[in-house]
């Protein structure tokens, strides 16, 4: 898809310390529509708390954002009903039922309840959890409960999406749907922000690839572009490369070795 001449996101020279800890040591990014971004960094590189602040759960920082060209700086939060958010970890209401937690979502975002539940079950009915929509959450598996935070993320079809290891917990079939899905949203210049440590899946279905490490942008560019640069095979090699993580074979070796100890 070709950009368009303005960025959807918008970051400069972006900052925030925990403590006397450098988390962002001046992120700077223009993101677009239709742009699959994947964001991936070592633990602790700062790739959850970029997210954080631009949805708002995070203050503290300095430098600017703007998202769909408005400043985060000025306080007003009606960009936050363009954006939807799957954590990596999220309390969900168990208690509740799918159809009790997916309509109160929906009208959260001034949906009619009417409108919300016909269009919450007809997801689930498409992620095949049809049957569970007036059964309590509660009795989910991992990867229903996952499924109704995707759910939950799509329901006021957001111009953005933050994706934090969103496949946690599916099935084969649900994750190559969820994949065709993003692509399909893309394609409606939908952008979406993917955070994984499973770098087979985000080299696939990312347009864009974004290394964070030790809060800095390492390498930004297409898969083909950072393989080029770096002369590996597989982002999991151009990420080793990057962030100079080398000696996992050793690791692996003496943890195998320390197992085999009587």
């Amino acid at each position: 898809m070709q950009l368009t001449s303005e960025p959807v996101i918008t970051i400069r020279d972006l900052k925030i310390n925990f403590g006397t800890k450098e988390v962002l040591k001046g992120i700077n990014l223009d993101v677009y529509k239709g742009q699959i971004i994947g964001y991936i960094g070592p633990n602790g590189a700062g790739k959850s708390t970029t997210v954080k602040i631009m949805l708002g759960l995070i203050e503290g920082y300095t430098g600017e954002i703007k998202i769909s060209g408005q400043n985060m700086s000025t306080g007003d939060v009606e960009y936050k009903r363009k954006i939807g958010y799957v954590p990596e970890v999220a309390e969900i209401y168990d208690n509740l039922t799918a159809k009790e937690y997916l309509t109160f979502i929906g009208e959260l975002y001034g949906i009619q309840y009417a409108k919300v539940d016909r269009k919450a079950k007809k997801l689930m009915k498409l992620f095949a959890i049809e049957e569970a929509y007036e059964s309590r959450i509660s009795s989910y598996s991992k990867g229903m409960k996952q499924k109704i935070l995707i759910i939950s993320s799509l329901l006021h079809n957001p111009d953005i999406l933050f994706l934090d290891e969103p496949l946690s917990g599916l099935d084969a079939n649900s994750v190559m749907v969820f994949k065709e899905i993003l692509s399909e949203l893309a394609s409606q210049g939908k952008t979406i922000f993917y955070s994984s440590h499973i770098m087979d899946v985000v080299e696939k279905i990312s347009n864009r690839i974004i290394l964070l490490n030790d809060g800095q942008i390492a390498a930004d560019g297409s898969f083909q572009e950072l393989k080029n640069k770096c002369s590996e095979g597989s982002l999991e090699d151009i990420f080793n490369q990057l962030t100079g993580f080398n000696e996992y074979k050793s690791i692996a070796e003496e943890f195998v070795s320390a197992v085999k100890e009587v």
